[in-house]
């Protein structure tokens, strides 16, 4: 199968909200809007093929379900490993890239246990390195948000970083100085 670089008509757009995931091929656009969460794409360069998660947390906090869970990472990874089994090709063979993981409370120091961003970066690198796919785009970490486009007959992805923060002190002096 060949990928196309032009955008086919009538693609179908799907937003993931947090915890969704979507795996497949075809004219599809998958779009996400990231803060603290992280999504992982893995793509299959040759088959044309792959996917995203939009995940809130590096991993459950106890027990676990039945069926994985993709508002957690380790869960999330999980379901690709099933759709990657499902494909065919070895796991070696999808690239990854990671996106998110921003802080969005520039005043707020947090204890690295809670450090929710930190913790979802991470564990994006970790379970794409377990997993034994090869990084090759990483957009993690800083300030503000991320609105991500990926579309699954090209592999093409579309980032937009706004570095637009939260200031809780900030918009308290303004409203106290009035």
């Amino acid at each position: 199968m060949r990928c196309s670089a032009v955008s086919p008509p009538g693609f179908q757009e799907i937003h993931l909200r947090p915890g969704d995931f979507y795996f497949g091929q075809g004219a599809v656009r998958l779009v996400t809007l990231l803060g603290s969460c992280v999504a992982v794409i893995l793509w299959h360069p040759r088959l044309c093929l792959g996917g995203m998660c939009h995940y809130m947390l590096p991993a459950r906090g106890h027990g676990r379900a039945s069926e994985p869970d993709g508002r957690y990472a380790d869960e999330a990874m999980e379901l690709f490993r099933r759709e990657i089994l499902r494909a065919g090709a070895p796991s070696s063979e999808y690239r990854a890239r990671l996106f998110g993981g921003g802080n969005m409370f520039s005043n707020r120091s947090v204890p690295a246990v809670l450090n929710v961003s930190a913790r979802n970066v991470e564990a994006a690198r970790n379970l794409a390195n377990r997993l034994g796919s090869r990084i090759d785009e990483a957009h993690l970490g800083g300030v503000g948000y991320r609105k991500l486009a990926f579309e699954l007959w090209s592999g093409e992805t579309r980032l937009e970083h706004r570095q637009e923060l939260i200031e809780f002190s900030t918009a308290r002096r303004e409203n106290e100085s009035r």
